[in-house]
């Protein structure tokens, strides 16, 4: 099981989270054609490496964060709130 570091309540088991998909999506303006919001909305990249993603700690303080995790280890190299600068790709980071 993943251990996810929450910004505001610390490190906790996986099954009190909810993903949100990846993190820093550009949403399309709405008079954007049916073609741009289809790939928006069904096509994703499937990174396998670092990347960055929304998470919401459901069972617990309730809020979304962002992390970096490395899909291929599950290896979470940093979390940070809305707002905060993204840290680097840095593979050395706890």
């Amino acid at each position: 099981m993943m251990r996810l570091p929450c910004p505001w309540c610390g490190e906790c088991d996986e099954i009190e989270f909810v993903y949100g998909g990846p993190s820093a999506l550009l949403r399309p303006a709405l008079e954007a054609s049916d073609e741009t919001w289809g790939r928006y909305l069904y096509f994703r990249a499937n990174v396998k490496g670092p990347s960055l993603e929304r998470w919401r700690h459901a069972y617990g303080c309730g809020q979304w964060f962002d992390i970096r995790r490395d899909s291929a280890t599950h290896r979470v190299l940093a979390a940070f709130k809305f707002g905060e600068v993204v840290p680097q790709s840095d593979e050395s980071a706890p």
